[in-house]
């Protein structure tokens, strides 16, 4: 009996029932928050998790967002295409950043460093061309929906929050296959050892720029859609919503935090992010401006210390260590000093 895909199952079907239950407007709009940051963290896991340490997804985030809201707004072409633009645009900007990096070596903080660069650059750039991005004031999709047509397929514009769940455990699933498809081919082992030492991955005929190029194509393309879709949800996006620093933190925190080595923990990630977001909404509102960004810091830095996996991935080792069984292919964080 394979324990592991019943639980899964039985998980799928209780989150497919979630509108069915009768719950609040309030309530689906958390579920759908949730699953969709949930694809926005697994697609940043899907390199992260390799040693690829990104702090510039943000960039993705922000291009997939405005790219696909600029086509409906100034060329009328629809979120249906302007959507796979986003995803080349991204990815040719993961390609752009990511050869000459991969090429001569810049890895580690030094990555890190390059890619949170490339998150400014982009929400500098989406601030200065305000004529057409709205600036800093951000931008709301042309609306064609109204109460005598609440829904526009051709304009991905629907109000009933119900679609959109649908629309979203869709893109959600898709997000965890890609991540499965990845750890189950190839290129996992290649990134694996690529990971812990280039030289001799590249004797043993690993081609490292090439792989950590597509690992890095495949995290850029998925963010992008989620930032598309993010957009289209919300009818409103700005450079601080979207793009930057902050939204780059919180993508790398709610992965590590819910554990990028499991298929789950980007989830599970993204449930722990809006509880903490929720909660400082309702006991702190708006007075400390950037309190949740410092929570973000410190916890971040808490997490990779003491529980490197996250919280599913130490679930998963205590349940493991207790029957002696094993949850599949994952890759493990490389060991700490002192470990």
């Amino acid at each position: 009996m394979n324990i592991p895909m019943i639980i899964k199952a039985v998980g799928f079907l209780a989150v497919l029932s979630i509108p069915a239950l009768g719950f609040s407007d309030y309530v689906l709009h958390i579920a759908i928050s949730a699953l969709l940051w949930g694809f926005i963290y697994t697609g940043w896991s899907v390199m992260g998790r390799f040693g690829l340490v990104s702090l510039g997804h943000g960039a993705f985030m922000g291009i997939g967002a405005y790219m696909v809201t600029m086509l409906w707004n100034h060329a009328g072409i629809t979120p249906w295409i302007g959507i796979p633009v986003a995803v080349v645009v991204s990815m040719a900007v993961g390609f752009m950043i990511g050869f000459p990096c991969f090429r001569f070596r810049i890895t580690g903080h030094y990555f890190a460093l390059v890619t949170l660069a490339l998150s400014e650059v982009v929400r500098l750039l989406i601030v200065a061309l305000r004529d057409y991005t709205g600036g800093s004031l951000g931008v709301t999709p042309d609306s064609v929906i109204s109460a005598d047509t609440p829904n526009s397929f051709i304009a991905m514009q629907f109000s009933d929050k119900v679609t959109w769940f649908y629309i979203v455990v869709a893109v959600w699933v898709v997000g965890l296959l890609v991540w499965r498809a990845v750890d189950r081919s190839m290129i996992r082992y290649a990134m694996e050892a690529v990971s812990q030492e280039e030289d001799a991955a590249a004797s043993l005929g690993v081609h490292v720029t090439r792989t950590k190029l597509i690992v890095t194509m495949i995290s850029a393309g998925m963010t992008a859609v989620g930032g598309a879709i993010y957009g289209q949800y919300q009818l409103y996006i700005n450079p601080e919503t979207t793009s930057g620093i902050a939204i780059s933190l919180q993508i790398v925190f709610a992965a590590i935090a819910g554990g990028m080595f499991v298929q789950l923990g980007p989830t599970v990630g993204a449930v722990i992010t809006l509880l903490l977001t929720e909660g400082l909404r309702q006991t702190v509102g708006h007075d400390v401006h950037g309190l949740d960004v410092m929570i973000y810091g410190a916890m971040l830095v808490l997490f990779i210390i003491y529980m490197p996996r996250g919280v599913l991935g130490r679930v998963i080792e205590v349940f493991e260590n207790r029957t002696g069984g094993t949850s599949g292919p994952t890759t493990q964080p490389r060991p700490q000093p002192g470990e």
